[in-house]
């Protein structure tokens, strides 16, 4: 008797929010990849073909239709008789909108799965967006009963509303569990959804993947650093974290249940995580937008070397700009370190002093001024003149001003000395001085 197997493949991929074509077409190069590995099952992150999270952008019929559409394509394009796709969409249905998972497969949408615990803490809002759905059972692909939970799904918390879908779905027949997650980055978080992920495959008995999604959107930062568990706890596989991956792994059916020995990626920690978040947050949020490049005001300090270094890194030296603004209140060794920095990281680097803006402003202010002591007002000024001068050259090249000011100095209102509460995007706003 031949052993018993499923190929599963892992598209660890980065959406964009909005970009439904996009998307689909991402899912499709993914699904090409796994028919190319003989795969039965490839499965995408949550809300995928939307991108994730949308929020209220989910909430227009129009993007309704236009996701529901894409998924019905996708679905025709499954009866090729290559693997079935797990992905993730918006879906209405009896009037009432749901965070769903569609299985395509056979040239037709075979099953959907609707998340039934919503979160709505920290970043989350999807109890005013989604209605929640009911206890899920299992699908089958290829003969093998896969469990569905949602992200959520899997995290549970004490309450009487939370629906415990893993315990459904173990006492419905399912053998292997595959969650798309939709979990952005925080420090320590692998440790957090591992542990979540070992109570879960306990509690069941059955091995669980864990899906997710990788890409920078706004704000958030999704890492990636999918992973497997086997039911004795021993790690199945590990993708790697920060980038786009298609991985297949080979599921064996023993006696004891389903077990796979994957690739295992060794994981970034600490401060390189960190990084590797502010480079990855940056980089999308520039391509994303479509802006063309960056700029930043350099001054010789701490918080715009790293930031240029973080540009640097996420789209190229060719793309970033530095700009000094001297005045005279700059020390000359401020000069001297901007213009190193500049030279190894073979950036565009200028120096426009604004002496004449700054005294353009006291010229203004002086009747205002009259008779009262000279104070930080003036060496404020300083700021002002720096920010709207970034942001001309900005508005005149099109290119994304780089905010430098650290999450110590921005809660406090002080990051003002070089424009830094000016620009388009900040990568070290969560980075403490002290980090």
């Amino acid at each position: 008797m031949s052993e018993q197997q499923i190929k599963i493949t892992l598209a660890q991929l980065n959406p964009t929010v909005g970009d439904v074509t996009g998307n689909a077409a991402k899912a499709r190069a993914a699904r090409e990849t796994a028919k190319a590995d003989g795969a039965d099952l490839v499965v995408l992150s949550e809300l995928f073909i939307a991108g994730y999270p949308p929020e209220d952008l989910v909430l227009k019929p129009a993007f309704q239709s236009a996701c529901r559409a894409a998924i019905e394509e996708l679905a025709r394009e499954t009866r090729d008789g290559g693997p079935a796709m797990l992905i993730g969409t918006p879906w209405v249905e009896d009037g009432k909108l749901y965070n769903a998972c569609a299985l395509l497969d056979g040239g037709r949408i075979a099953a959907l799965r609707f998340k039934a615990n919503l979160p709505n803490y920290g970043v989350f809002d999807e109890k005013r967006l989604f209605a929640r759905g009911p206890a899920p059972g299992p699908v089958t692909v290829r003969g093998v009963r896969i469990g569905v939970p949602i992200c959520e799904d899997i995290w549970l918390e004490e309450s009487e509303e939370y629906e415990n879908v893993v315990e459904c779905l173990a006492e419905t027949g399912a053998e292997i569990l595959v969650v798309p997650n939709g979990s952005p980055y925080a420090r320590d978080k692998a440790d957090l959804r591992l542990s979540i992920v070992v109570a879960r495959v306990t509690e069941s008995g059955l091995p669980l993947v864990y899906l997710n999604e990788v890409g920078g959107q706004d704000e958030l930062i999704f890492d990636g650093a999918s992973f497997a568990l086997n039911a004795d706890l021993s790690v199945a596989a590990q993708l790697p974290a920060f980038e786009e991956n298609v991985t297949t792994l080979i599921w064996r059916k023993t006696a004891d249940g389903w077990r796979c020995n994957g690739p295992i990626t060794a994981q970034l920690e600490g401060d390189k995580a960190d990084y590797a978040a502010c480079v990855l947050g940056l980089r999308d949020y520039v391509r994303k937008n479509g802006f063309p490049g960056v700029l930043l005001g350099v001054s010789g300090g701490i918080d715009s070397a790293l930031c240029a270094a973080i540009a640097v890194d996420a789209l190229g030296a060719d793309k970033v700009r530095g700009v000094m603004l001297p005045f005279r209140y700059t020390a000359q060794v401020s000069l001297d370190d901007a213009a190193k920095l500049a030279a190894a990281l073979g950036i565009r680097y200028e120096i426009l002093p604004i002496a004449d803006a700054v005294n353009g402003f006291e010229t203004i202010l002086a009747p205002v001024f009259k008779g009262l002591e000279r104070d930080i007002t003036e060496e404020n000024l300083q700021a002002r003149a720096r920010g709207t001068l970034l942001m001309a050259i900005s508005n005149k090249t099109g290119a994304m001003v780089v905010t430098t000011g650290n999450k110590s100095e921005m809660s406090v209102g002080y990051a003002t000395l070089y424009g830094d509460m000016n620009g388009g995007f900040n990568p070290i706003k969560d980075i403490y001085k002290t980090e």
